[in-house]
């Protein structure tokens, strides 16, 4: 059957966009605040640059690293609970059938239709109904821990880069304004472009994104200052 009009939908982009716009909001927020500290602190322009670049490697393997092991953890208790479900289906499946009625009923048909769903469902597909509708995992929003890694990795060296080449190319005595300015309005655009691939409201994305790298750099550049005064 020819659907009338198309529709769009953009649940399939989840776990690479998640990733992506959390990579490329660390970048930005963790080297504009670490440019920022240390520049409050007094130290010499070279010392800075050294510290920008430190932040963006060591930031980028551990995004990598990190997105890596905790999807993987998804993954895994993912593949558990199918494995699980799979030998449920072969042991008992009447009882699997009347629970997956039992879910479809909750969700509005009467008795009969909700069991002849299950019944067709199986037929069809048990494994692939039960994970889907009993525990909640489908093929769209299953975890990929490769993806993660790569697409959080390589946002935030992209991330990070923008206040690191901001830091270069400004005297020294205008980095902590030029760096934050410009950092506001690159977290102001990966905020809205976010929700704009999301398809979620822009305005409201770019406020929260902003809000709390300005407060990061904020509160870094505080220390900084607190420090570089100290010693």
């Amino acid at each position: 059957m020819r659907l009338p009009h198309p529709e769009l939908h953009r649940t399939d982009r989840i776990g690479w966009l998640r990733a992506a716009v959390l990579g490329a909001n660390d970048g930005i927020v963790s080297t504009a605040s670490l440019v920022v500290g240390v520049a409050a602190a007094n130290t010499a322009s070279n010392d800075i640059l050294v510290a920008g670049v430190a932040g963006l490697v060591a930031g980028a393997m551990s995004m990598a690293a990190g997105e890596y092991v905790s999807v993987s953890s998804q993954a895994d208790t993912e593949r558990a609970d199918i494995e699980r479900e799979r030998a449920e289906l072969l042991a008992n499946p009447v009882h699997e059938h009347a629970e997956l009625a039992a879910i479809y009923e909750k969700r509005g048909l009467d008795p009969t239709l909700a069991s002849q769903v299950a019944d067709q469902l199986m037929k069809h597909d048990a494994l692939g109904a039960h994970s889907r509708d009993e525990l909640g995992i489908s093929d769209t929003l299953s975890a990929r821990p490769v993806q993660a890694a790569f697409a959080s990795a390589g946002t935030f060296a992209v991330g990070a880069a923008m206040p690191l080449l901001t830091a270069v190319l400004t005297p020294k005595s205008a980095v902590i304004p030029v760096v934050v300015a410009t950092s506001i309005i690159f977290l102001a655009l990966l905020g809205g472009f976010g929700a704009y691939a999301g398809g979620a409201p822009w305005l409201k994305a770019a406020a929260r994104v902003t809000f709390w790298g300005a407060l990061a750099m904020a509160i870094t550049a505080g220390v900084g200052a607190v420090f570089g005064a100290a010693v």
